[in-house]
């Protein structure tokens, strides 16, 4: 019976799963629709200027990237996914493109299979003006020693190199590699990812906490140094920003989302949103989860229902990690509280549907978090891990609050989950401060003016070898 009980629950998460990525297509529908309704016609023939601007990137308003204009951009990333090294790296390229930058596009390691995700991003690329090109072969060797600049995108990128360029042609390459690192695990200080790293123009890093990690263990452990290091905070996309100030998308979308999970309008949703991995902590939050309902139960509070939803779930792969918390869930009889979403390119939907952010990465955390701006612009309070670039962006006891990585953080992670259930007014008095801090530090505009920088002495290091 225990058995048949648990497979019944397992099917029911995944039709839910299921639902709710139509439903998130839906719900972006809906959106378009309802904004469009609510402007007048002069709106949405703004709308059509703006996409055609995209297209047009001379009738845009002044960039700090115009001087990138007409200049040949190579970028090499080692996959093309829904993980946070990829999307940044297509973020920038849009930028570029906007300006007017060639920018020619390579993915290094791609899947045997015929891959959507693949196909999706490559399309968008495609339609922003990026050139998708092949990783290996002489166009890939040609464009390389043609371009101005060359972004390597994560360390693992490295090793494209060796496979590709040849000797004679490295030190024509190398002067002009830019590296922009977003790692902070052990495993990637690898020689054959690395050894390249001295000879380039320069590394890019996403936080001041990876970029002296980076900078200590290269040196200790490879006996290599580190090139000159710029450390470059990341920003929100205008596109998110614009449904995160927009009420009406937000009431929407909160609605058809709840509504999907199966939860109230004044339940509490507090939801970790990361591919789901042992790193990214999604097993020590839902125990800290598991435990605050303990909580909340022994001291007989009176709180509105509890959620837990983890966004980054892969019904396909069904790895061990994923199936533990499943069975976490089930075994502690919490099922009907704890909701699983798959990955997806769009967060805003879930970002608009939930009271409270978990940043629960563990060991060194996070090289930056981008998840953690994005919810600070949807005005919610953060409750992260005290490690690594979380620590440059929240504000402990303003924004959010910080508790410790590991099986030490379970219980004040579960204790500050209480206290924010527990207390409204202080949630939208940190997710306030959040927002305000979004817009003084973490805008798009300002990720553009801290990455022009970098691309100039690049450029100009590169001119001069």
């Amino acid at each position: 019976m225990a058995k048949q009980h648990n497979a019944q629950a397992w099917m029911t998460m995944a039709k839910k799963s299921c639902a709710l990525m139509l439903l998130t297509l839906f719900s972006l529908s809906t959106v378009m629709i309802v904004l469009m309704r609510a402007n007048n016609s002069d709106s949405c023939h703004n709308l059509l200027t703006q996409q055609n601007e995209i297209r047009s990137p001379s009738s845009m308003e002044p960039s700090p990237l115009d001087f990138m204009k007409s200049k040949l951009v190579l970028m090499v990333s080692h996959e093309l996914s829904l993980s946070g090294g990829p999307l940044l790296l297509m973020e920038l390229a849009f930028l570029l493109r906007a300006v007017g930058s060639d920018v020619v596009w390579i993915t290094n390691q791609i899947p045997p299979q015929p891959d959507h995700v693949l196909y999706t991003l490559e399309s968008k690329m495609l339609h922003r003006g990026v050139q998708v090109m092949p990783a290996r072969g002489e166009k890939a060797i040609d464009t390389a020693l043609k371009a101005d600049l060359v972004i390597l995108n994560t360390a693992v990128a490295g090793k494209w190199l060796d496979a590709v360029l040849p000797k004679d042609k490295l030190s024509v390459v190398l002067p002009k590699v830019l590296w922009w690192i977003h790692e902070m695990r052990g495993h990637y200080f690898k020689v054959e990812y690395v050894k390249h790293l001295p000879f380039v123009a320069g590394a890019m890093i996403d936080s001041h906490t990876t970029a002296e990690y980076w900078k200590n263990r290269t040196k200790e452990r490879l006996g290599i140094k580190m090139p000159d290091t710029y450390v470059v905070h990341l920003g929100n996309s205008k596109e998110l920003m614009e449904v995160a100030d927009d009420r009406v998308a937000k009431k929407v979308l909160r609605e058809h989302i709840r509504e999907s999970l199966g939860v109230r309008n004044d339940d509490l949703l507090f939801a970790i949103i990361n591919s789901v991995s042992r790193g990214k902590g999604q097993d020590l939050f839902l125990r800290s989860f598991h435990k605050s309902l303990q909580f909340i139960q022994e001291k007989k509070l009176q709180l509105p229902s509890l959620h837990a939803v983890v966004v980054g779930s892969d019904m396909n792969k069904h790895t061990k990690t994923e199936m533990e918390l499943r069975k976490f869930a089930i075994d502690n009889k919490i099922q009907d509280r704890v909701h699983f979403v798959n990955k997806t390119l769009g967060v805003a939907p879930y970002l608009a549907s939930i009271d409270v952010l978990v940043q629960n990465s563990q060991a060194r955390g996070e090289c930056f978090g981008r998840i953690t701006i994005e919810a600070m612009a949807f005005r919610l309070p953060v409750l992260g891990t005290a490690a690594g670039g979380t620590m440059e962006i929240l504000v402990n006891g303003t924004t959010g609050l910080l508790h410790p990585v590991g099986k030490e953080g379970v219980t004040p992670l579960a204790n500050n989950i209480v206290k924010l259930a527990s207390h409204v007014e202080k949630r939208l008095t940190m997710g306030r401060k959040g927002y305000e801090r979004v817009k003084e530090m973490f805008l798009e505009h300002h990720m553009a003016d801290r990455i022009a920088l970098v691309l100039k002495e690049v450029l100009g290091k590169a001119k001069n070898n």
